[in-house]
């Protein structure tokens, strides 16, 4: 912990508008798989493994990474208001559960408003999962390079598809996954237990009326050749198919990616983009290493994104009450009363 740093610096209500940034992160099937406890010394924040997704996820890695999309939030969201979140990663061997601490420490007079961040926490709010088609328009080439450049800072790379003819390859390992995911009953029911009418706070969202039906549906039939026919066009129709991958592939790794993605997601907002992903091909193990091959460079591919500009508005996806998610050590003004926020 910095010298610098002193335990009352940061009000409670300040703490509690931070992690209201940092749990706006994505998630895979927005099972929002984080939980953090507050104490004198800052936060620590814990991957919540009852929120897994065993079949879809079976090594956590997207939990992982989900877990690293929020710390990323977390610590534009701190820049915002003035301080410095440092953070440790993995920092205790003994408990895999705890991903990172952080600890606060207030910025100089000094620190200039570019600093803050103030761009990037503007767009947490506004970031969306967009499955829709993109509009027909290119990306220019700066904003790519700016995108890269927002996955190094975070110790990951960003590598765009450019050939058409990868670019139709790698459409269709989407659908290869695709097929492969729904002909696994299991993997069909993990999904279908994600569905939830809104008021649920998390999960894929389905109106309350037919949520029942949708999740049999889900359940019981094999929809593969269809999904994966749509998964398909959307990708060969996407402005960019690009890939966020890092050198290693262990927890650390996993985290860094989260916070790369984020940090990419919310540069590509200020550009007017929005996102989604076609991670098919890196869930199926089987077909993780056919996508690095098509990349033809080193490293792990994480994440396969489909970005360009949307068509239109779509509502933020639902989020669980922040005091589900945050456990506080008594310790004089730090209570959970300042964490009972939407």
């Amino acid at each position: 912990m910095s010298e610098g740093y002193r335990p009352n610096s940061i009000s409670p209500d300040t703490l509690a508008a931070i992690l209201e940034s940092a749990v706006l992160a994505p998630s895979s099937h927005n099972t929002q798989p984080w939980r953090f406890e507050i104490s004198r010394s800052g936060v620590s924040l814990f991957a919540d493994r009852l929120r897994a997704l065993p079949v879809n996820d079976p090594d956590d890695r997207e939990l992982t990474i989900s877990c690293g999309c929020a710390l990323l939030n977390l610590r534009i969201a701190a820049a915002h208001v003035g301080f410095t979140a440092n953070c440790a990663l993995l920092p205790d061997p003994e408990d895999e559960d705890l991903l990172a601490t952080v600890s606060f420490e207030p910025f100089s007079q000094t620190v200039g408003i570019e600093h803050r961040e103030t761009a990037l926490f503007r767009a947490i709010t506004r970031r969306r999962t967009y499955r829709k088609r993109f509009e027909p328009k290119q990306v220019p080439t700066g904003v790519l390079d700016t995108l890269a450049k927002a996955a190094l800072a975070e110790g990951a790379w960003f590598h765009v598809l450019e050939s058409e003819q990868v670019r139709h390859q790698v459409a269709e390992l989407v659908a290869e996954g695709d097929a492969a995911q729904w002909s696994n009953p299991s993997w069909r029911r993990e999904l279908a237990a994600w569905m939830h009418p809104r008021r649920k706070g998390d999960g894929l969202t389905v109106p309350g009326l037919v949520a029942p039906v949708a999740q049999l549906v889900v359940r019981t039939f094999d929809m593969g050749n269809g999904v994966g026919a749509k998964d398909r066009q959307l990708a060969d129709e996407s402005p960019v198919i690009a890939a966020l991958g890092t050198s290693g592939d262990g927890d650390e790794d996993w985290l860094k990616a989260g916070q790369a993605l984020e940090r990419v997601l919310l540069t590509s907002l200020g550009q007017g983009l929005q996102a989604s992903y076609l991670n098919q091909p890196i869930q199926v193990a089987v077909l993780r290493p056919k996508l690095q091959h098509l990349l033809g460079r080193s490293g792990f591919p994480q994440i396969l994104l489909r970005l360009g500009y949307p068509a239109t508005d779509l509502p933020a996806a639902p989020r669980r009450n922040l005091q589900e998610v945050v456990e506080t050590q008594d310790s004089g003004e730090i209570t959970a009363k300042h964490y009972g926020r939407n």
